[in-house]
């Protein structure tokens, strides 16, 4: 890719960006939200057709204008991107085949399709019978589906956008084992990915791209985080983490002997007698795998939002409350950003200020000068980047999507913020931004409750942390004490009975 300068109303995306690639590599392309990267993977796929950029694109050593996706998968470019666009309510196969059916006379072959998706999905480690519905499968697997999907149209080169953001570590290690296989089959791989220690355990060359322009081209044998990083943003982070002195009061909010029942199925407990407190100006952390229930005990204290036969105590400034729905949430004082921002967090089609005051508005007719206030000061005060908050949602950054559901709920006046995967997806520039906001938010004397699948992330901002395993508090560890040994053992603690 050659001089590509991409340009949408206002905002000059990419500007003179260049990549070469080396078949049969896998090439990480590593930069903030915001960068590019995606902007850049979208004009080599197609998405943006030619003529809707400037520079030129060669492939296999050919000139290409591609005019859609279409062109570009003929050429054997596939992209798999951070959303995944899978069908849920149709099987593995169907999903494979979409839009490249298995037919004979206008009519689909479905023995040859069930026989051919078997197939695929040996080959992507994919064990389940190809009728299976894709809603029935885990994040994990369904990332298996898309690049059994993108093996059936004859790849030669895999573009991945975030495919490991949404993963445990054993998804992970998995599908970075599948593309290490596709390497040695000839399959060339770019990949773009936030974690920078998979970066330099897969990747052959790493491109920075910073504000819309490619810094540099680095071969990755050898290469730091550190490094990485210092291309990303410009300078060197010396600490991931903030410096911050804490300043803890009194106990504000405690759950005791918390159980939640699983909707699908009703005897299941998800959380089995979870009991935990947490104090003004204090930052709790709550460990777990994937599965343990750390969502789940969320939001069923956020107004039941999950969950059925749903029983014990929430103490609120030492007095009993009930918390039946969201509203008695809100107006109790308890705010829950959730870990998926962009299907429950955020309106995307919606504009900044809207999004902002969204969880606020309490009926009757909104001031709209007030509002616009209220938008622009959070804009500055959080350092949202966006010309201006009538900017449409969806077009920001991660980062920025994510200061944004995070001035919604400030808005609210909590005293208790719980934080469900607060930085995923988001790059370490942003990442610090947020660590300091959540900091800024603890010496104000809110108390908040950190849920994260990083244990660097919690060892490096809480306090104090719990581990949750099976649905049980398994233990409680204060921030001097804490080690991510310990706390992947009291993770584990409920399998090993």
């Amino acid at each position: 890719m050659s001089g590509i300068t991409k340009t949408f109303p206002g905002v000059k995306a990419l500007q003179d960006v260049n990549l070469t690639v080396r078949e049969g590599e896998i090439h990480a392309i590593c930069g903030e939200n915001g960068a590019g990267k995606s902007t850049l993977m979208k004009v080599l796929s197609g998405v943006y057709p030619h003529g809707d950029y400037e520079g030129e694109i060669q492939f296999d050593g050919r000139r290409c204008e591609f005019r859609g996706i279409r062109d570009s998968e003929r050429a054997g470019i596939v992209i798999i991107h951070q959303e995944l666009a899978l069908s849920p309510q149709l099987s593995i196969a169907e999903n494979i085949f979409l839009g490249n059916e298995r037919a004979s006379r206008g009519f689909i072959d479905w023995n040859r399709t069930n026989h051919a998706a078997g197939e695929l999905m040996k080959r992507v480690g994919l064990r389940q019978n190809p009728v299976t519905t894709v809603s029935d499968l885990g994040v994990g697997q369904q990332q298996l589906v898309e690049i059994a999907k993108a093996l059936s149209k004859d790849v030669k080169l895999l573009i991945l956008d975030e495919p490991t953001a949404a993963l445990n570590d054993d998804d992970s290690e998995h599908l970075l084992d599948l593309l290490r296989g596709l390497r040695d089959e000839g399959i060339t791989c770019v990949i773009i990915s936030h974690k920078l220690n998979e970066v330099i355990a897969i990747a052959d060359s790493v491109t920075i791209i910073r504000d819309g322009r490619t810094i540099e081209t680095l071969p990755a044998e050898g290469i730091s985080e550190n490094r990485i990083i210092a291309g990303m943003v410009g300078r060197t982070l010396d600490n991931r983490f903030p410096a911050h002195e804490p300043k803890i009061g009194e106990e504000v909010l405690r759950i005791e002997d918390w159980t939640v029942h699983s909707p699908s199925q009703p005897g299941r407990k998800v959380v089995d007698g979870a009991s935990l407190s947490l104090r003004r100006g204090e930052i709790v952390g709550l460990a777990g795998l994937m599965g343990a229930g750390r969502t789940e005990l969320a939001m069923s204290v956020f107004g039941r939002s999950y969950g059925t036969h749903i029983t014990g105590k929430i103490v609120k400034d030492g007095r009993p409350i009930e918390v039946r729905t969201v509203q008695d949430a809100i107006r109790h004082g308890i705010a829950y950003a959730t870990e998926d921002r962009k299907r429950y967090g955020l309106n995307l089609i919606d504009d900044v200020k809207r999004n902002i005051s969204a969880a606020a508005l309490s009926g009757g007719w909104v001031d709209e000068g007030r509002e616009y206030r209220v938008a622009e000061d959070f804009r500055q005060s959080m350092n949202i980047k966006t010309p201006t908050v009538s900017a449409v949602v969806g077009k920001l950054s991660g980062g920025n999507q994510q200061k944004v559901v995070l001035s919604k709920w400030i808005l609210t006046e909590p005293d208790v913020l719980i934080l469900d995967e607060p930085t995923r997806g988001i790059d370490v520039g942003a990442k610090y931004e947020i660590y300091t906001i959540i900091n800024r938010l603890a010496d104000e004397g809110r108390a908040v409750l950190v849920i994260s699948s990083e244990l660097p992330e919690l060892l490096g901002l809480c306090d104090r942390i719990y581990a949750l395993c099976e649905g049980r508090i398994t233990g409680e560890v204060p921030r001097s004490q804490a080690t991510q040994e310990g706390l992947m053992h009291l993770m584990t603690k409920g399998t090993t009975r």
